[in-house]
């Protein structure tokens, strides 16, 4: 079963689920099952062309930007940054609100502005030069995805040995502050 809201295992009785290491409730035990992961900001050449590179993620707010709604939190994502320690959260306006990534990489390739977006997602768009990215040195990694877990449940053999293969393959997880 795949939903975006943060479902709470315990109450719907499953015995694990995954989300992004920021997101693990600190009362759950949590394996890695990915590598770190990055956003990236990105516009066609001629929206940059029209309207001008955002040289700060303080001139998104000038831009056409699109909104991807949170169904876990019901909002709009706030467009979060990091450089040098510095921490930025910007709230960004522009004429679409959408709910699915795909569809966001999709209205900015058909030029209708610049969005945020998780990095591999964009990576083949941007290296046929169909997007233009921007901003790259305000996206760092962040800590990727996680199999999480109630440490007082009862485990089957079954899911003891998976978690036991996950935290065996599992990737280097680099020290990094936990993004808001």
């Amino acid at each position: 079963w795949a939903d975006n809201a943060f479902t709470d295992i315990i109450a719907d009785r499953f015995d694990a689920g995954v989300r992004l290491g920021e997101h693990v409730a600190k009362d759950m035990i949590a394996v890695r099952i990915g590598p770190d992961l990055r956003v990236a900001i990105v516009g066609t050449s001629s929206y940059f062309a029209k309207h001008g590179r955002p040289e700060s993620p303080h001139h998104l707010t000038q831009h056409r930007c699109i909104n991807i709604r949170q169904q876990s939190k019901g909002g709009l994502y706030v467009w979060e940054f990091e450089k040098d320690g510095h921490v930025l959260n910007v709230r960004v306006e522009g004429p679409l609100v959408l709910n699915d990534s795909t569809v966001v990489l999709k209205a900015v390739e058909a030029g209708h502005g610049v969005a945020c977006v998780m990095e591999d997602m964009s990576k083949q768009a941007i290296s046929d030069g169909r997007l233009v990215r921007v901003l790259e040195d305000w996206c760092p990694p962040f800590p990727g995805y996680h199999l999480y877990y109630p440490g007082r449940s009862q485990q089957s053999s079954a899911f003891s040995l998976l978690v036991e293969a996950l935290r065996d393959r599992a990737p280097v997880k680099r020290k990094r502050r936990a993004r808001a």
